[in-house]
């Protein structure tokens, strides 16, 4: 008898006014901007393909552009979008709201210690990526084992899915922003129980986004 196989579908949200910004603008878990004409876009074509999946529970972040993505996808699925407030987006302290050419500019030695190891110095007074790995690991192990062979989608951000997916694919943490994840990108994680991690299967899909794609620095 086969071991049964759950499957998660993990989608970052939609692109708000900060994502398309030009330069993009730090968000983080402190701005709660909801989603913005293209991101809606991007959340309906996420959902036109995700709508004939069997997935049987979606879970979402709680921040307006991840529960507004969430149930986009779950309307023609007729399911109920689950918060889950563990999945939150990283903490980015003093740099909210900023771009990354300003925040050079003004924090200058906090900037460089970011760019060289994200896993230790993070964000000026918010978390590392460590950090957030450590936090959302054992979440993404609980939904996986609370819904064995299932198929779940989960709705979350950008430093969230990149250091989970980073965990997944053995890249150390400290490069896990070479981990890209797009607005509504979807990646296929399959786990079976008794494993000791879960598998990557596809990383970052936008095929389904081509009409509303916009590209900007992460």
């Amino acid at each position: 008898m086969s071991t049964p196989l759950t499957q998660m579908i993990l989608v970052r949200h939609g692109a708000t006014d900060s994502n398309l910004a030009r330069p993009a603008r730090l968000q983080g878990r402190g701005v709660n901007l909801p989603l913005s004409t293209i991101g809606r876009r991007q959340a309906a074509l996420t959902a036109e393909l995700l709508k004939s999946r069997p997935a049987t529970t979606l879970y979402s972040s709680p921040l307006l552009r991840a529960v507004e993505t969430a149930e986009a996808i779950a309307a023609p699925l007729g399911l109920e979008v689950r918060v889950e407030p563990r999945l939150v987006e990283v903490h980015v302290g003093r740099w909210e709201g900023r771009d990354w050419g300003e925040i050079e500019q003004n924090d200058r030695e906090a900037f460089e210690n970011f760019q060289r190891d994200p896993a230790t110095f993070g964000y000026a007074d918010g978390e590392t990526m460590q950090q957030v790995q450590d936090r959302v690991r054992p979440v993404f192990a609980e939904l996986l084992a609370r819904h064995i062979g299932e198929q779940i989608i989960v709705v979350s951000h950008n430093v969230v899915n990149r250091t989970y997916l980073a965990h997944l694919l053995e890249i150390p943490t400290r490069y896990c922003r070479h981990v890209q994840q797009d607005n509504c990108g979807v990646n296929l994680i399959e786990h079976r129980p008794g494993s000791e991690r879960a598998i990557v299967r596809s990383l970052n899909l936008i095929d389904h986004l081509a009409e509303a794609f916009t590209e900007y620095p992460a």
